[in-house]
């Protein structure tokens, strides 16, 4: 693939990397995000017809997963070795994005972006395997690129506290018929449907016993009474900041470090439950000493890889 005599890609450099931009997660798989190639660009741009009024009301989350398609179109025009610079906050777009010339991709952007269709959302149970030492190291750094933060849980006194503060806002978020209506709108029988969340890809149906409370996407009753893994690796992921440009750079940090996990054969989950009920939030942020909102919990480790959420066609997400 290569850049016409113009400022910005060719169509077919274009298409391609937004081929590999929608691979990134969302909430519900909602896939907020649409991509505008310019005279002098591609924007990525809020989709807010698909921003979620109950979960999601001031789109917070939807501005993270468009940062974490962003990165996932970086990474794609690197590996096609026409690179991109970027601003946050142009105008109407989240990320504009311009050419910055011909190179070769570097190994680290070889390998995340052949992590991209390789990584998922796992809301399977993990195994009882620890994580090689220095691995959590490498997730730090990777949300540090990208101007991140993430902080690692350690000790059962902490985790044990931070799943109780899930556990608290799973619960208060079930409790409003609303907020069930909405989730059951984006859970699909169909393992063929393009958005939401399919069986198989949201893993069984929670337990009360377990560490981690998940999002019940309808899966079938499971056995497990119990977390198998002694040793949770847990974190909180955040940037410096609170404006909308910060959370699309979230998003960035986020997806820069899932795919860093994805390449060294980690499974990874996402609880963003205590982050969408705001008192919750403002406790978990007291517990992480930190100044900024926590943005997401994640978790990683291993377990098996059972299911894929499907995403919708380039063609849908485009805009001429």
């Amino acid at each position: 693939m290569t850049t016409t005599s113009s400022a910005t890609w060719a169509p077919d450099t274009f298409l391609a990397a937004v081929e590999a931009a929608v691979w990134a997660p969302s909430i519900h798989n909602s896939q907020p995000w649409r991509f505008r190639r310019t005279e002098c660009g591609i924007d990525v741009l809020l989709d807010h017809d698909r921003v979620l009024p109950i979960c999601d009301p001031d789109g917070r989350s939807a501005r993270v997963s468009c940062g974490a398609a962003a990165y996932n179109l970086l990474l794609a025009l690197a590996a096609a070795e026409v690179p991109a610079a970027y601003v946050l906050g142009r105008d109407d777009a989240l990320v504009h994005l311009t050419p910055a010339g011909h190179r070769p991709a570097t190994p680290p952007e070889r390998r995340l972006f052949r992590a991209i269709r390789r990584r998922h959302t796992n809301r399977y149970p993990f195994a009882d395997q620890q994580v090689a030492p220095g691995v959590t190291a490498q997730l730090t750094d990777a949300a540090r690129q990208e101007d991140g933060w993430l902080d690692f849980v350690v000790g059962d006194q902490a985790i044990f506290a931070l799943a109780s503060l899930i556990r608290e806002a799973d619960n208060q978020l079930n409790a409003d018929p609303a907020y069930v209506t909405e989730l059951q709108a984006w859970t699909h029988l169909a393992e063929g449907a393009l958005e939401g969340v399919g069986r198989q890809a949201g893993g069984p149906a929670p337990h009360p016993a377990e560490l981690m409370a998940r999002r019940d996407f309808g899966g079938a009753a499971q056995r497990q009474t119990r977390d198998p893994a002694r040793e949770p690796v847990v974190a909180v992921l955040g940037v410096h900041g609170s404006q909308h440009a910060d959370e699309v750079r979230a998003g960035m940090a986020l997806q820069h470090v899932l795919l860093t996990a994805t390449d060294l054969g980690l499974a990874a989950a996402l609880f963003s439950q205590p982050v969408e009920v705001p008192a919750i939030r403002e406790r978990l942020r007291l517990a992480m000493h930190r100044y900024d909102d926590p943005q997401l919990v994640l978790r990683f480790g291993f377990a098996p890889t059972l299911g894929y959420t499907n995403r919708r066609a380039v063609a849908d997400v485009v805009e001429s």
